[in-house]
């Protein structure tokens, strides 16, 4: 008597959004790419990102190791997070974009990619998607990233208004979209990937093996670390409610969106990796640039690796 083949094994890697709080999303990453012994692309058939779990997305899709994405983000974030002008950090984040994905194309990724971001005046999302298998309908009129640029595609994922500007693009259809940072409508895309793998790629929910990697919860900064970021010019007031306001957003939808995860999927495998930190010394925001407080999110993400390492070698081997 034949036995029947064991369904494939289908493994996503879901990345939140969190400005420069990703080293903390890097620190896991690395854990998993030197203990696992291959490239995070090999390890995964679908990865989606927002924000900064955008730009780790795109460059682990293309197939770049995570220990090149940390000296990338420790030479760029604080170029990007410290000026005081949302136009000027803006224009960090154009420059960077530019230099990393300029010349890289969609046909460029190894593994199947979700890049979310929200169009910003009918207030709904908009996803840059690589395959036309992953299209909920429309299929007939499926152009991978809308045939836009990758360069695109992570600029406005990343345009976390009102400390950005909002991004514009054009799609190969002639359509001229205001897009804005993703988190407004999934700073935890893992719904989404869900969804596309068991609604798009037709993958069944038990083969599914998910990785869902935040970027940690930390205390408030300082009233006194704000004012050394606010120049003399910027009302002090408004930069600290805008801030306070966008992080309560942004956790929100995070948490809310792990809540449907759970109601609606509650079959599929997960590791949900997002721990909160309580200690005065871990006090950050998305906007850190100091390096050294940055490379102790590195750090801590690698002990949530450990905490969570014989599940996740499971998942992946």
């Amino acid at each position: 008597m034949e036995t029947q083949p064991s369904p494939k094994i289908f493994r996503i890697l879901s990345l939140d959004g969190g400005g420069a709080k990703g080293f903390y999303t890097l620190g896991i990453l690395d854990e998993i790419e030197k203990n696992i012994g291959k490239p995070i692309c090999e390890c995964f058939d679908l990865i989606f990102g927002t924000s900064t779990g955008a730009i780790i997305a795109a460059l682990l899709s293309r197939g770049d190791k995570v220990s090149d994405v940390l000296k990338l983000y420790r030479e760029s974030v604080p170029a990007i997070m410290s000026p005081s002008s949302r136009g000027r950090r803006t224009a960090a984040l154009k420059e960077l974009s530019k230099r990393i994905f300029g010349e890289t194309k969609v046909e460029d990724f190894k593994t199947a990619i979700g890049i979310v971001t929200t169009n910003w005046k009918d207030e709904r999302p908009l996803i840059f998607k690589s395959l036309v298998a992953q299209a909920h309908g429309s299929v007939g009129s499926f152009v991978p990233f809308f045939g836009c640029s990758v360069e695109d595609a992570v600029i406005a994922s990343c345009s976390a208004y009102p400390f950005f500007q909002t991004h514009t693009v054009t799609k190969s259809n002639g359509d001229i979209v205001e897009l804005a940072d993703g988190g407004f409508c999934a700073n935890n895309p893992t719904l989404y990937a869900i969804a596309d793998a068991t609604m798009a790629l037709n993958q069944g929910p038990q083969n599914l093996r998910v990785v869902s990697l935040g970027v940690g919860s930390y205390p408030e900064p300082s009233i006194w670390k704000r004012v050394k970021r606010v120049c003399a010019r910027f009302d002090l007031i408004r930069h600290g409610f805008n801030s306070d306001f966008l992080q309560k957003i942004l956790g929100t939808n995070t948490r809310s969106m792990e809540v449907l995860r759970d109601i609606l999927f509650k079959g599929v495998q997960t590791i949900r990796i997002n721990k909160a930190f309580v200690e005065p010394g871990m006090a950050t925001d998305f906007l850190e640039h100091d390096l050294n407080r940055l490379n102790r999110l590195i750090q801590k993400g690698r002990l949530s690796f450990a905490e969570n390492e014989n599940k996740l070698k499971e998942f992946l081997s």
